[in-house]
């Protein structure tokens, strides 16, 4: 349980709402208006949008647990989530590409999904990802000046004031990270070297061309952890019609010929069935939600028949065009030790793997403490210094999400696919060459003893590295994707194609994933995902 004070109104509003959620998850009714499976960055968006009008009933399901933990809370502390019963903890099957390793893939487990265990970044995708999304989609408030508009009044943005690009009346509590550490500053001055270009906050202009470097925005708000569940669902936990049920997991969607009309449930060992009078919204991430449709019948016919599952739905897009951003990890070692600062993640910078891109392909976020993979630790680490955990924002590989079997608490298999296409490795070589080149900027001597890994490699050398370096982001997306062709799983308002009364709203429906962390564009597909129903049922 958290530890820290509690102002007397704060402890009031925490026992109403303790109160009231136990009244309502102890007396559940067969069925409510609509049923919100999953409490993750989109998933709180939705539920939150829709219990905003009092005449509507919201069931808010979650797997996992509260997010009552300093684990979840203190921003320093969010390394101590990996691996713990807050982490989903899948592990992808061994991968030729990066030397036969089998990558651990990290998703959120609990109420805030992974807001509750992820740096606390907060960025918004490059203005291209957007209006390809409206592209694929052919709904342009999907582009780009539409979701601006969104951010701007979802945000309550605490950095220098730019009303073009913030809001500060929204429920996000959004700031730049507290008194960086002398290393964030260094890494801006080694981009200036570089002629890359500096900003003040990363969410604005910098997103709209070439990129740039920038200290990050944070969901920190007084120096606690302000994950997306706390910015939306948490004040109305008080509230007669949204019940949050948590340690529930769901097994599939409830189909009537080819209406959703509930889910089937686990929780406490039994097996439920919660009706959904008007819809089901599946914002059980990019893992989940796909494994979800295909226990459902939902997906592509040969993979169901396959594992002896009746197909309802023939989708072959459910559970392909994975995706995920790709990242390898090159270490520096202080001179003396510095302690981290914030979540210890305060710089970021996105740039061009080729002068003539339109926007950026590589992503760097500077971690300040050593990150190395599996495979590098035995390079050799320093026990103090600093990493450039730098990859590919836009990855040309794509992997695929299988059922194992037909039981719906079997594992999904998971072939990640990584750097499988050859062009993934030329854009990774410029990024580690990128990574090196700041690293060893001028700007940093004052801080650092020498490079650790990986060294001045090349050729074949280097292209080894990058293998055993390549690990997760924890950013996977696309296996249930938006568009108008033959793999798209939703259309452009976000329903199932062939299903009724069905939505998705998570990662999973992006048609790439998005350039740089994805919980904010996580947070606009709630938001975009609320809207519609709302306007669909007249709320």
């Amino acid at each position: 349980m958290t530890s820290y004070p509690l102002h007397s109104e704060e402890r009031e509003f925490a026992l109403a709402a303790r109160e009231n959620q136990a009244r309502l998850t102890a007396a559940l009714k067969p069925s409510y208006d609509f049923i919100v499976c999953g409490a993750g960055a989109s998933g709180s968006v939705v539920a939150r949008r829709l219990a905003e009008n009092p005449h509507v009933e919201v069931l808010l399901v979650e797997a996992g647990g509260d997010d009552e933990a300093e684990t979840v809370l203190d921003p320093a502390q969010w390394p101590l989530n990996l691996g713990s019963e807050r982490d989903w903890s899948f592990q992808a099957e061994p991968n030729p590409y990066v030397n036969g390793r089998a990558l651990s893939m990290s998703m959120g487990k609990g109420l805030g999904g992974g807001s509750s265990v992820n740096v606390m970044v907060w960025a918004r995708g490059h203005r291209s990802d957007w209006d390809f999304f409206a592209s694929e989609a052919g709904d342009p408030e999907w582009g780009y000046e539409n979701v601006l508009d969104i951010y701007r009044r979802i945000e309550n943005w605490q950095g220098a004031p730019d009303p073009r690009f913030r809001g500060t009346s929204g429920p996000v509590w959004v700031q730049p990270a507290a008194d960086p550490s002398p290393i964030a500053h260094a890494m801006l001055d080694a981009a200036r070297e570089l002629g890359i270009p500096t900003f003040d906050h990363p969410n604005g202009r910098m997103m709209e061309g070439s990129g740039g470097a920038a200290i990050a925005d944070t969901l920190v708000r007084d120096g606690r952890r302000h994950s997306l569940y706390r910015a939306y669902v948490r004040p109305w936990l008080d509230r007669p019609n949204l019940t949050v049920l948590t340690d529930t997991l769901v097994r599939r969607v409830v189909l009537d010929g080819r209406r959703a009309v509930g889910v089937e449930v686990i929780r406490d060992g039994q097996v439920l069935t919660i009706g959904a009078r008007l819809e089901v919204i599946l914002s059980l991430g990019a893992m989940h939600t796909p494994k979800v449709l295909m226990h459902s019948g939902i997906g592509d016919r040969e993979e169901l028949e396959r594992v002896g599952i009746p197909v309802r739905q023939h989708l072959p897009g459910v559970g392909r065009n994975l995706q995920d951003h790709v990242s390898f990890g090159c270490i520096w070692e202080y001179a003396e030790p510095i302690a981290p600062r914030n979540s210890g993640s305060e710089a970021t910078l996105y740039w061009k793997s080729r002068p003539e891109m339109d926007a950026p392909d590589l992503l760097f976020c500077q971690v300040e403490f050593p990150v190395p993979s599996d495979r590098t630790a035995a390079r050799g680490v320093p026990m103090h210094g600093w990493t450039m955990f730098a990859g590919l924002a836009r990855p040309a590989s794509r992997g695929r999400l299988r059922l194992q079997s037909a039981d719906p608490l079997a594992q999904i298999t998971i072939d990640a696919n990584m750097m499988s296409e050859p062009v993934d490795m030329q854009t990774a070589v410029a990024c580690v060459e990128l990574c090196r080149d700041l690293g060893n900027a001028k700007a940093f001597r004052p801080y650092v003893r020498g490079e650790s890994v990986p060294g001045n490699l090349k050729g074949a050398a280097l292209e080894e590295f990058i293998r055993d370096a390549a690990v997760t982001y924890w950013h996977q997306s696309g296996t249930a994707k938006m568009g108008r062709d033959g793999m798209s799983v939703v259309d452009a308002s976000l329903k199932v194609y062939g299903i009724d009364a069905l939505r998705i709203a998570d990662g999973s429906v992006m048609p790439r994933v998005a350039t740089g962390n994805t919980q904010a564009p996580c947070a606009i597909i709630g938001e975009r995902a609320a809207q519609m129903l709302r306007r669909t049922h007249g709320l």
